[in-house]
């Protein structure tokens, strides 16, 4: 059972993903570079500004609230000057000058500093004080020994980050719907092409091929467009064979069902003299052994359609086959008006099953002497070709029209239409049995000229 729109579902959650899996990963590379990027900016301005800073007052020595407001001004942070004691004092540090007036106590045991005065010279880090978060520098005054802290809010830093967060998450959003939008578009296209493929199966399984399958594609879809519209055809093909294999055999069938019926009625009448019931019984024993043949041949073919028939494989002469269906056909000739004639290569000798060889041989000796009028010449010829050898039949009757020699080896198919005897199975199985043997059976036609051949492997080491 087939899900609506299941390709496009399919097509449009494959964009997402791969929308949503480019778009998180460039959120989980660009934010936090941009933010360590932001910060670390912020801090070397700091650092800059604090190194010079204490330059300045090396060099001035201006007074501690004066220096750490105009220090305050020209770096645009909050500026503090700690005393460091000898030996100092490891957890605070009281601040002798600060340009912020209020929240002196929270900063005399700020890390920075404190690292500072321990002699690591000039410490930068980024803290979290009172829940706001700061970029912080702390280096030595060298005139005082003292030290000098530098302290500003990320704020501005930080609202940069959250904008561009904003700005990707807009823009996830924005991009996965047009990712879902996109997929449904570009699978819609070979989802109704692919819906049309599936109807055209189904009315195909429904025994319906009159309808053909047409896509212009030359994408893979289009292929299997092509692919599903020569299985119909074949399929059309194979249907319409079975159904006139069905007609034909059930014609065949029927025709001496109703010569036997009518002509056992007719026995029955006790009025018949006795020539004219050996008449109907000769009759009905042609019409019952036409029976038998038609029910061995079509035993024959549904064998090999299924793959059971036995074929056996050894020396098979084709000069005594062609000697012995010249016997076996010789009353047949004489009545019809033909002249028999065989001419054999001694040495003819093929690797094949002898039963299947004469029965290919007798269908087509008895084909040529059914189809072509009285005084005809049929010649049975055996001979060799390198490593294959070949039985030969040959007439010089009117020939068969170009336009039936593509199709004599079909089942059931009479040249006349109909009107010659013969159930129309001999060359197909022929053919089929030749192909089971390795080997082929070809016509060649003109007026005056027709000859079937069938054609096997060689035995290699021609027997003594």
């Amino acid at each position: 059972m087939s899900i609506p729109g299941g390709i496009r579902v399919k097509l449009a959650l494959a964009l997402l993903g791969i929308v949503g899996g480019a778009l998180l990963a460039a959120y989980a590379i660009v934010v936090p570079s941009l933010e360590r990027n932001l910060v670390n900016a912020k801090l070397d301005q700091m650092q800059g500004d604090a190194e010079a800073l204490a330059v300045n007052y090396a060099l001035n020595q201006q007074r501690l609230d004066d220096f750490v407001g105009a220090s305050a001004f020209v770096s645009n942070a909050r500026v503090v000057v700690f005393e460091v004691t000898d030996p100092p004092r490891n957890d605070v540090l009281r601040s002798l000058a600060d340009s912020s007036p209020v929240g002196r106590f929270e900063i005399e045991n700020d890390p920075v500093a404190l690292e500072a005065a321990k002699g690591a010279g000039t410490v930068r880090a980024r803290i979290v004080r009172d829940g706001r978060e700061y970029a912080e520098v702390a280096t030595t005054l060298l005139s005082s020994g003292n030290v000098m802290l530098l302290s500003s809010s990320l704020e501005d830093q930080l609202a940069t980050v959250a904008l561009v967060k904003r700005r990707l998450l807009y823009a996830t959003i924005v991009s996965l719907l047009i990712a879902v939008l996109l997929g449904f578009a570009v699978a819609s296209a070979p989802a109704r092409r692919l819906g049309r493929i599936q109807k055209a199966a189904d009315r195909i399984a429904e025994g319906a091929f009159d309808q053909s399958l047409v896509d212009r594609g030359n994408d893979e879809v289009g292929q299997l467009a092509s692919a599903v519209d020569r299985m119909r055809i074949q399929l059309a093909e194979v249907d319409l064979a079975r159904k006139e294999f069905v007609a034909n055999a059930s014609h065949e069938l029927r025709t001496p069902l109703f010569s036997l019926a009518g002509f056992l009625e007719l026995l029955a009448d006790e009025d018949l003299d006795d020539e004219t019931r050996r008449e109907f019984l000769a009759t009905t024993r042609a019409q019952v052994d036409r029976l038998t043949k038609l029910a061995t041949d079509l035993l024959d073919l549904s064998r090999m359609d299924v793959g059971r028939i036995r074929i056996e494989e050894e020396d098979v002469g084709l000069a005594e086959v062609a000697r012995v269906v010249a016997e076996e056909f010789g009353a047949v000739a004489d009545s019809s008006g033909h002249t028999l004639v065989v001419e054999v290569d001694e040495n003819a000798w093929a690797l094949a099953d002898e039963e299947r060889v004469q029965q290919i041989a007798r269908a087509l000796t008895g084909n040529a002497l059914s189809h072509t009028p009285e005084g005809t010449i049929v010649e049975l010829r055996a001979e060799r070709r390198g490593a294959r050898v070949a039985f030969l039949v040959r007439d010089d009757g009117p020939g068969i029209p170009p336009e039936h020699l593509g199709r004599i080896f079909q089942r059931f198919y009479r040249v006349d239409g109909g009107q010659a005897s013969g159930s129309g199975l001999g060359l197909a199985i022929a053919r089929e049995l030749a192909g089971r043997m390795h080997g082929t059976v070809t016509v060649e036609s003109t007026p005056g000229d027709t000859v079937f051949t069938l054609e096997l492997p060689a035995e290699t080491a021609i027997p003594a």
